[in-house]
């Protein structure tokens, strides 16, 4: 069995037992399969695993959360049905705490605080909007949101999003602070990235392992590119 051309193990494998893979997303690379025909992730992670562990036929992963494609962070997949099933319904019951940081370009005001909106998916342009008031189509989106600092001439800014919308924190922070993620040419940054990514990073995943019930909590560095090096300052691993 050849060895398949995946990634790079030690930078992107952040954690993997009987039940769970932890993978760290390269920003560019689908989560799940869609009409582009591209390799996903999930697909490359089961490759993974049937090599390693050697399996004649297609290993299983389950999908339990996705982040969009110019994204990159942390992506938790399930090796087992009672895994996956079980982290749905965590992910779901907003029993998973997630951490992103974000890099705009102004600082917000105020500093720190909580949005709701409420945000209604286009699925023909692939956008969503937001309204500061119920919507009859719209589904509910909360965040709480804090300035980490300058970072170079960029504002670094963690969010943790309780809700789980299409496009949330892109949207949320462009309309609701006035403020587009670096890069994030759809909600109105003014130009995009050399690698057409966007400063989002889906930082850190905290949950109750869904078999074990052992605190977990999975962390990835922020990717390896230039509009990423100031914000290194705030973290250590």
């Amino acid at each position: 069995m050849n060895r398949p051309n995946i990634w790079s193990e030690q930078e992107e494998i952040l954690f993997e037992d009987n039940h769970l893979l932890i993978l760290n997303k390269p920003a560019g690379i689908l989560v799940q399969g869609d009409n582009t025909g591209d390799e996903p992730l999930s697909v490359k992670a089961a490759e993974y695993l049937r090599f390693k562990y050697k399996k004649p036929g297609a290993a299983f992963v389950g999908v339990v959360h996705r982040l969009d494609r110019p994204v990159s962070g942390v992506v938790a997949m399930a090796k087992t049905s009672k895994a996956l099933s079980r982290l749905n319904e965590m992910f779901r019951d907003n029993k998973v705490t997630k951490t992103y940081w974000a890099l705009v370009g102004k600082c917000p005001e105020p500093v720190s605080g909580h949005l709701t909106h409420w945000l209604v998916k286009d699925p023909i342009r692939n956008t969503t909007k937001a309204y500061t008031e119920r919507h009859g189509q719209g589904l509910k989106a909360d965040l709480d949101y804090q300035v980490l600092g300058a970072a170079g001439n960029r504002f670094l800014i963690q969010v943790n999003p309780i809700t789980g919308r299409p496009h949330q924190i892109r949207v949320q922070l462009a309309t609701g602070l006035g403020t587009p993620i670096v890069g994030d040419v759809k909600y109105g940054f003014l130009s995009p990235l050399p690698d057409v990514s966007i400063a989002l990073h889906a930082r850190q995943l905290e949950f109750e392992h869904p078999v074990t019930k052992e605190a977990m909590c999975f962390r990835a560095p922020v990717p390896d590119m230039p509009h990423w090096e100031a914000a290194k300052a705030f973290y250590t691993v």
